[in-house]
């Protein structure tokens, strides 16, 4: 579950929601989306203990370079109200040092979250949005691969080589927007889909990406959404479907960053 976007606004029930009735585990959220300090409440209130759960949080790009890294990571850490984070991701592959190369810049920012790693106060340690060039230059650059790469996956957006290379460097392939912004929802194929199997439209894109053998991460502030984007275990899309839905590909990439500029 993402905890939202900072475009979206945050509901502290929906989390207790889906924490503590729905029986999800895994969170996601970063110093950007702005409500690490209000997850960390709901999380409190959810009951839920800490070993349970999956904290995932992301590091931006202006926090990036050795030491900021590390301080940053505490700082997240202090505004959940935890020890340790689950995974911590890299957000971005730009950058915006003055006088050196992104490059430069990412390894010495893994370097302390390689350490991080080490000391425990990550379990495990990723990238966000990283293209196959960003994670080659990571791998002869440092030395521990990124356990999870975690970029936008749905039916308009498919890259699959990018999982393909991760699935051969044993690197986590996690997908976000698996609605596409709710555009897919609309889709005729997808509508289709959803009267054939008796689900939602949100449903059967959820289904699609899990069945691809994506770590899938919807998100949603509304109870009755959470609760259907958990229902997707109890049937499987046929073959055929699963190609259906492939067939949408049309490289259509709905996040963006802005600022920096993505220049490699």
């Amino acid at each position: 579950m993402e905890s939202t976007s900072h475009h979206g606004g945050y509901s502290h029930r929906a989390v207790v929601y889906a924490l503590r009735d729905c029986g999800l585990r895994h969170v996601d959220t970063a110093k950007r989306y702005g409500c690490e300090e209000q997850l960390g409440v709901s999380v409190k209130e959810s009951g839920v203990p800490r070993h349970d759960l999956w904290l995932t949080s992301k590091l931006w790009p202006g926090d990036y370079g050795y030491s900021n890294a590390k301080r940053a990571c505490a700082d997240s850490c202090r505004r959940l109200g935890v020890d340790y984070l689950d995974l911590y991701l890299m957000h971005w592959p730009d950058c915006s040092i003055t006088g050196r190369t992104n490059r430069e810049v990412r390894a010495e920012t893994w370097e302390a979250l390689e350490e991080l790693y080490d000391e425990g106060v990550c379990r495990a340690i990723g990238v966000s949005n990283f293209q196959i060039a960003h994670l080659q230059e990571l791998k002869e650059d440092c030395r521990i691969v990124p356990h999870v790469n975690q970029v936008e996956f749905h039916p308009f957006q498919q890259p699959w080589a990018l999982m393909e290379y991760c699935h051969q460097e044993g690197i986590v392939f996690e997908g976000y927007c698996p609605l596409a912004k709710g555009e897919a929802l609309s889709h005729p194929v997808v509508h289709q889909l959803a009267d054939k199997y008796n689900r939602t439209p949100a449903q059967i894109c959820i289904r699609w990406s899990i069945q691809n053998g994506v770590v899938t991460i919807p998100k949603s502030t509304k109870e009755e959404k959470i609760l259907e984007n958990c229902q997707v275990f109890g049937f499987s899309l046929d073959e055929e479907d699963m190609d259906y839905i492939q067939s949408l590909h049309c490289h259509k990439k709905l996040i963006h960053l802005t600022y920096p500029l993505w220049n490699g």
